[in-house]
């Protein structure tokens, strides 16, 4: 089936008990069973009916056997990071997520990881920066907040090549599975803050991961069950009904986001513009190979400073200051100062005078009206 028709129908079986077309909120905690362990769900924390629909659809939707849901998307990462021990390293994008780069460096580095930071975007670069000790690969693609590309199946080709071959592990929250299939281009484990784009509405907190091993299921889903950031049927009964519109929605945060980014560059005031969609952006080319559509995030950087990257940002009226990205309303913030604290004063601080705009499914006309008032 097509994307569009999977996005409503994977794991969405009407409901056998009565019929229902929409997938019940199983809102309980226990199950009866027949006997002692004859029966398919016993405990809400292992498994939940809701939950698996969720799990089984977004498998579908990333060309996937296995889904997994999680509580956030930093629970899905954090049981990712799990399958690590003491002495191993993982590679990751030089521009990451902020919560990313906290985890790591604040977390699991005490536990004896060691993660280093690299161009991804630069193969070569890559290919040197693996150690011995490298087990895994962690990609942003496009990157948050800097929309960096990195070639996916490129890098996958430079692991194949590695004595040990590292898990490559792609976030996919940017481009969603509607836009980009990281496992079909060679990853190996998919991750997505469902909150964003796969929820759509800004009114749920869940993550998702994605894979194609049995083994390593097995090991996630342990990890699930045994650690227990899973997510309520409530959370995965949301993120099943923003899914359903995913790939209207995504058409136009990306045609809109390409009408904004195009309108930004020929601003006197913006001093650079990012957005894998412009043909100058230095990823365009692999974009346009890997991904169906370029997405509804764009950052820019005003003429003025960071002072005036807060005046720009706290002037909108149709774009909200706010942080998060991905629902159907339109937000703006300045990273450095709102969802990147946490990469301050380290490599991967971001330009103060950087804006990252989150653009929602409105009339593009209103939104450049806004951003025209608000830079004037």
């Amino acid at each position: 089936m097509h994307f569009e028709t999977l996005a409503i129908h994977a794991g969405q079986d009407p409901d056998p008990a009565y019929g229902a077309v929409m997938v019940p909120i199983y809102q309980t905690s226990t199950y009866v069973q027949k006997k002692i362990g004859e029966t398919e769900y016993d405990y809400a924390r292992t498994a939940n009916p809701t939950r698996t629909a969720l799990q089984a659809c977004i498998a579908a939707l990333e060309g996937g056997k296995h889904g997994l849901a999680f509580a956030s998307g930093m629970a899905a990462i954090d049981c990712v990071l799990r399958l690590l021990r003491p002495g191993d390293h993982v590679l990751a994008s030089n521009d990451v997520y902020g919560g990313t780069y906290r985890i790591f460096e604040r977390v699991y580095r005490d536990y004896g990881i060691a993660f280093s930071f690299v161009e991804m975007g630069d193969l070569d670069a890559v290919r040197a920066a693996l150690r011995s000790t490298t087990r895994m690969v962690w990609v942003e693609t496009p990157t948050n907040p800097l929309l960096k590309i990195a070639d996916i199946a490129g890098i996958a080709g430079v692991l194949a090549q590695a004595p040990a071959r590292p898990l490559l592990v792609v976030d996919n929250t940017f481009a969603s599975p509607y836009l980009q299939r990281p496992l079909a281009l060679g990853a190996d484990i998919v991750v997505h803050s469902a909150t964003k784009y796969l929820g759509g509405h800004s009114d749920v907190v869940s993550g998702l991961v994605v894979l194609n091993d049995d083994a390593l299921h097995d090991r996630l889903k342990f990890l699930q069950n045994a650690v227990g950031a899973v997510p309520g049927p409530l959370d995965c009964f949301l993120v099943l009904r923003g899914i359903k519109t995913l790939p209207l929605r995504m058409e136009r945060h990306s045609a809109n986001a390409m009408r904004i980014a195009a309108w930004l560059t020929a601003h006197p005031r913006v001093a650079q513009v990012l957005y894998p969609g412009l043909p100058s952006h230095p990823g365009h080319a692999i974009a346009a190979k890997q991904m169906s559509g370029f997405g509804g995030m764009i950052s820019f950087v005003v003429k003025g400073g960071p002072a005036e990257a807060r005046r720009v940002a706290e002037a909108t009226r149709l774009f909200a200051l706010a942080e998060s990205l991905g629902g159907v309303e339109s937000l703006v913030e300045v990273p450095a100062a709102m969802t990147h604290t946490s990469v301050a004063n380290s490599p991967l601080a971001v330009d103060p005078a950087l804006i990252r705009l989150s653009v929602g499914i409105e009339h593009a006309d209103d939104l450049i009206a806004d951003l025209a008032q608000a830079l004037a």
